[in-house]
């Protein structure tokens, strides 16, 4: 709605046309204000007749026009639309439909098709340029490495020395070469034949996270970028160019993926002029050594190792002192490989030692280094126990299981910090997402610690707002016992850790108080997790409104959340947090976060409980994941893994795990959800009620792994697609993947070459 308070102004202005008899009347009669709510029936009507003709203009234009708009200016240019729900998708389309014309079939167009239409990343593949077949000899005599990642000729054999190459093996970066296969495509069958042509779709996003507190295993002496003690995979942040113009097919590194070691450590070096004359000045070399350096211009390296045998000279031992080689390494590191890409070079940190704006998939910030560790100082590895090479130096990471060491050096770890990306579905829990509607609530106190992380209770106004202005650890913290109007909550793109000891309590003012007869509590933006056993953050008192918005309650669950079955099982287990009513809530919401059991005790009474675009888990199966013994519990858009018990329900777009059991079945309703045949519910409408395993319906049921809560391409059609608008059910519901690929389908259809036969691969 818009800020005009045009109802308003055109209500007084009718009011005031009207008789005042008839006004006076109107306050005396026996049903009083039905005169006047005649005129602001008018007015709305009135406002809204003002407001398009104020956008008269605007509307010619399909970049500022209303929504109602697109389609007719689509009409005008013959575009086949795309579904009304995806707006932003169907707009783009009309914008660029004479755009995308002009280059119909061209590889650009449709790898642009993918970001246009459903703000996925994604890479379009030929597969018949990756079908095995003998050397014709008017073919082109092949380069000495063929490949960006191999030495594999076009068309022959594989080279199985090069392990990058592969690792990709099967993905979009695929560089070898294989047999015809003419099946219907499923799977990884039927993919490679001539008329195929593979979409491959990157759906889960990058989201960036700045001074971070990493989590130090005193066992193993190393850290972990995740704060909670998890194994979590790094991900490579989008490094598309902004303007199309600028196009050119995606490399591994610029795509929302998983970070691989083989990734990370990937380096090429080029001897330029450039670079040589910055490393020579930078660390002072002497002239015959210099001179000697001088003679490698324009040679190519791949890899540290063959660099170092090629400096290798008993004449000159300078050019391979450690000092030197730092400087070289940095100033000679290629541009277009894994490690220059995805780690902070020489050109990304600023004079003191400040990372400048999207430079790097990860960093660690570690005064030892003088601020940011740029890429010379790090080395990726497989650290899965915890040891490195005996030569490694400086950073050791491995950012397939977020670990990292320091082999050999004493750090600081108080002023440790470290940034990354992590990869997820959407904008459900804490994270480092745009929030920016937290801008406008000014808060009362900053919390923003260096040393000493306990938040104590001065620190917490009981009426008032308080912010923590970054994402590092905080804990122990304070439990509050006379809450009037509180507030905690995370700045914009901040995600703070906050580690309980005991349990939280949260106790509303007891006492007489005109301005505040009932408490409100909100808490936004925060990751709230248990350093030792399960603990429980306890509502207690009377409450008008408890409000938890974009938070994570830690479900808990295995430190090592990316192990397969038939891996090594985890060891080490990450404690829940549960959410427990032990007052009077009149009302509770909860509205995209993660939680852990939701529950109230025997004294706790929440009146109307509303959930929605969440997930709620419990690891024990003997604690349900909801329990809310009386009151009204409203759900939409969730996924729920345990059982459900509750008084009354109302629910759409809902999957339950397990067993849910509702006292009162003649209220309340279950539509477009699922839930197991042995549940009792009210009566369900177009809901799908399933008896088999739900294990392979979720791409990952533990928290902390990218594809957490996100369904599986082998769930239910039921599913899939059955929300009320087309979409999936679950927590996942509003980001309209099944829509968007639908749209993507279309579009491809319009704009790939004839004859062709598109296959769409889920990378993430």
């Amino acid at each position: 709605m818009a800020a005009d308070h045009f109802e308003r102004y055109f209500a007084e202005k009718l009011w005031e046309m009207i008789p005042e008899v008839y006004r006076h009347e109107d306050g005396l009669a026996q049903q009083p204000g039905v005169l006047r709510a005649i005129v602001e029936v008018l007015a709305g009507q009135a406002a809204v007749l003002r407001r398009s003709q104020d956008r008269l203009w605007e509307d010619q234009f399909i970049e500022l026009c209303s929504d109602w708009a697109t389609p007719y200016i689509g009409d005008l240019l013959g575009t086949r639309l795309i579904s009304a729900l995806n707006e932003r998708g169907r707009r783009v389309d009309v914008a660029k439909t004479i755009y995308y014309r002009r280059r119909k079939g061209t590889l650009r167009i449709l790898e642009e098709l993918i970001s246009d239409i459903t703000g996925w990343e994604g890479k379009v593949v030929e597969n018949f340029r990756r079908l095995a077949r003998a050397r014709h000899g008017l073919d082109p005599h092949p380069a000495p490495l063929a490949g960006r990642f191999s030495g594999t000729m076009p068309g022959g054999w594989a080279d199985l020395r090069q392990p990058l190459a592969c690792r990709m093996t099967g993905g979009p970066f695929d560089e070898f070469f294989h047999t015809p296969d003419v099946r219907r495509h499923k799977g990884q069958d039927g993919r490679y034949n001539i008329p195929k042509l593979a979409f491959h779709l990157y759906r889960l996003k990058a989201y960036p996270l700045k001074g971070i507190t990493p989590y130090f295993n005193e066992a193993a002496g190393g850290f972990t970028f995740d704060p909670s003690g998890r194994d979590i995979s790094l991900f490579i942040r989008r490094n598309r160019p902004p303007d199309w113009e600028e196009w050119q097919s995606a490399l591994p590194w610029e795509l929302p993926a998983p970070m691989s070691c083989r990734l990370l450590g990937h380096a090429r070096y080029r001897f330029s002029t450039e670079a040589l004359e910055s490393a020579i000045d930078k660390a002072g070399l002497a002239n015959p050594a210099a001179d000697a350096l001088r003679r490698l211009r324009g040679w190519f390296f791949e890899g540290e190792t063959r660099l170092r045998t090629a400096l290798r000279s008993p004449n000159e031992p300078d050019l391979l002192q450690e000092s030197f080689l730092t400087v070289l390494l940095r100033y000679a590191l290629a541009a277009d490989c894994g490690k220059q890409a995805l780690l902070p070079n020489a050109g990304a940190v600023d004079q003191d030692g400040q990372l400048l704006p999207d430079h790097g998939s990860l960093a660690v910030v570690a005064p030892e280094y003088g601020g940011i560790a740029t890429a010379e100082f790090i080395s990726a590895a497989n650290l899965r126990d915890w040891t490195a090479h005996p030569d490694a130096k400086g950073i050791v990471a491995d950012p397939e299981r977020g670990r990292f060491l320091f082999p050999g050096q004493a750090i600081v770890k108080a002023t440790l910090l470290v940034n990354y990306h992590y990869g997820f579905s959407g904008t459900i829990g804490a994270g480092g997402y745009d929030r920016r509607y937290v801008e406008k609530l000014l808060p009362g106190k900053i919390i923003a610690k260096q040393e000493d992380t306990a938040i104590l209770p001065e620190d917490i106004d009981n009426n008032g707002i308080a912010q923590l202005d970054d994402s590092r650890t905080y804990g122990p913290v304070a439990s509050k016992m006379a809450v009037r109007n509180l507030a905690l909550q995370a700045a914009n793109r901040q995600r703070p850790y906050l580690r309980l000891e005991t349990d939280w309590v949260l106790k509303a003012f007891s006492g007489q108080d005109a301005l505040h007869p009932q408490a409100r509590l909100r808490l936004d933006g925060l990751w709230i997790g248990a350093l030792s056993g399960p603990l429980t953050i306890r509502i207690q008192g009377s409450y008008q409104c408890v409000e938890i918005r974009h938070c994570t309650l830690d479900p808990g669950g295995p430190a090592n959340c990316m192990w397969q079955a038939g891996d090594e099982p985890p060891g080490r287990h990450i404690h829940p947090v549960s959410l427990q009513i032990e007052g009077f809530v009149e009302k509770l919401c909860i509205s995209n976060s993660i939680l852990g059991s939701l529950t109230t005790s025997d004294s706790g009474l929440v009146e109307t409980a509303s959930i929605e675009d969440s997930i709620i888990q419990s690891i024990d199966d003997a604690t349900p994941a909801v329990d809310l013994g009386s009151g009204m519990l409203e759900m939409r858009r969730c996924t729920v893994f345990g059982n459900l018990l509750a008084h009354r329900l109302s629910a759409s777009e809902v999957i339950l795990t397990r067993q849910a059991t509702v006292t009162d079945t003649q209220s309340g309703c279950f539509r477009f959800s699922a839930a197991p045949k042995s549940s009792r519910l009210p009566r369900p409408y177009e809901s799908f009620l399933f008896q088999q395993s739900h294990a392979h319906w979720f791409n990952s049921s533990r928290f902390g792994h990218p594809a957490y809560g996100q369904l599986s391409e082998a769930a239910s059609e039921a599913l899939r697609r059955g929300a009320e608008n087309g979409s999936e059910m679950g927590a996942f519901s509003s980001l309209l993947n099944p829509v968007k690929l639908d749209g993507l389908k279309a579009k491809a259809q319009e704009y790939m070459p004839f004859g062709l036969i598109p296959l769409f691969i889920h990378e993430t």
